[in-house]
């Protein structure tokens, strides 16, 4: 029996892989002009969608660990985008919400996907579909806790 010998051109990894630096590439300068890097514009994006959350909160939604994310809310909160406080009912918790400039920011949150759209020559139904296979995908393969 012959076998078949896997190249770099039939691994979808690949393909997700190259088009997340890409896309990196196409938001840099829009991130460079709000100040942020990708991963605080997506801390951003999940306060944006719903104010004073919980590093865990925050974490879960994001698939990210307490340890990766406070560093990054911590760069967020000294450029003045968030406010940190511990929770009254149990201290151990941080509380993040938006300060008046991180709400502001959020007006500009479109651009990043109006500009991924248009980059991508593809149509707003093609778009959908491909984020909804990406989606299923990603459930499919995670590996459970």
């Amino acid at each position: 029996m012959k076998t078949t010998t896997l190249t770099l051109d039939d691994m979808i990894c690949f393909d997700v892989y190259s088009t997340n630096l890409e896309i990196g590439r196409l938001y840099k300068p829009l991130l460079t002009s709000l100040g942020v890097t990708y991963p605080q514009y997506l801390v951003m994006m999940s306060l944006w969608e719903g104010d004073e959350r919980s590093v865990g909160e925050i974490g879960q939604i994001l698939g990210l660990e307490s340890s990766t994310l406070t560093p990054l809310i911590k760069r967020l909160s000294f450029a003045g985008l968030v406010k940190r406080t511990r929770a009254v009912d149990d201290e151990r918790r941080v509380l993040v919400s938006l300060t008046d400039k991180g709400r502001e920011m959020g007006a500009s949150r479109n651009k990043m996907s109006d500009c991924l759209l248009a980059a991508s020559g593809l149509s707003l139904q093609e778009f959908i579909q491909l984020r909804d296979l990406l989606r299923k995908l990603r459930s499919q393969i995670s590996c459970p806790e």
